[in-house]
């Protein structure tokens, strides 16, 4: 395994990466409403990008048609936008990564669409934005990946929740995909792996409300749950610093999202 360790002119390039990406989300959150087409959503974000003299990592990324991942309901990842418009009550995924000045910055968060998402969704929601920030909390030299997936693991498991196993997190920065690949369940192998200042990764877990297993549509691209129950993702591009973490890419007053202790 090569992991690539950044050097300050690399952070450099990924803070600002990160935060474009960030901004593209916030753009795009007043937009998010039933009657809206994915595809409008796409356009949207592809010329903000642009605009901001960046470039959207996915469009034609092995092939991948369009600038933006829009994953509803029981879709896990890779949704394709479409003229499929988006009903009130759906939950919604919006995965969004730049490439500006050689760096990606690569981040995703969730969408309750309208005024009627059911309370289970909500939860599942927020459920899966705890494991993010939980796994977060675990980026410090001297700990592993392993205790990263572990700590989003527990906490899926102890809320009757299952993790996706087939997509992860991954390294990143001049490349859209490096070393080391960021399991969200907590496999041995991921002791082996030690954090270390320089380190930069994605941390992005699916959580869904059924079984874990998934399978992927005949586009190729999207992935479901094969239960067809519902599935929610964050993300956030970080980097392991001398004493904890960094991420890239943090929203306008966007804290730590820990669950609630007694």
């Amino acid at each position: 395994m090569s992991i690539i360790l950044k050097t300050e002119e690399d952070l450099e390039g990924m803070r600002i990466a990160g935060q474009l990406a960030a901004r593209t989300l916030e753009m795009l959150t007043p937009h998010v409403q039933p009657g809206v087409t994915t595809e409008e959503l796409n356009r949207l974000a592809h010329e903000f990008i642009l605009d901001h003299g960046a470039t959207p990592a996915p469009l034609n990324y092995h092939g991948f048609p369009k600038s933006i991942c829009t994953s509803i309901n029981h879709q896990v990842c890779h949704g394709i936008p479409s003229d499929k418009r988006l009903k009130n009550g759906d939950i919604l995924n919006i995965d969004v990564t730049v490439i500006k000045d050689g760096y990606h910055g690569d981040t995703s968060m969730m969408y309750c669409v309208g005024d009627k998402v059911a309370p289970y969704a909500k939860r599942l929601c927020d459920v899966a934005r705890e494991c993010l920030w939980l796994g977060i909390e675990q980026v410090r030299p001297g700990n592993t990946l392993y205790d990263v997936a572990l700590a989003i693991e527990k906490h899926a498991h102890a809320n009757g929740y299952s993790v996706v196993e087939e997509y992860c997190g991954h390294g990143i920065g001049k490349n859209f995909h490096e070393e080391p690949q960021v399991l969200h369940y907590a496999d041995p192998s991921l002791k082996r792996i030690e954090l270390v200042p320089g380190m930069t990764f994605t941390i992005e877990p699916m959580i869904n409300q059924g079984r874990k297993e998934t399978r992927v549509l005949g586009d190729q691209w999207t992935v479901i749950t094969k239960d067809r129950k519902l599935s929610a993702q964050w993300e956030h591009t970080l980097a392991v610093t001398d004493d904890g973490y960094e991420i890239f890419t943090l929203r306008e007053g966007e804290q730590s999202f820990l669950p609630q202790t007694a």
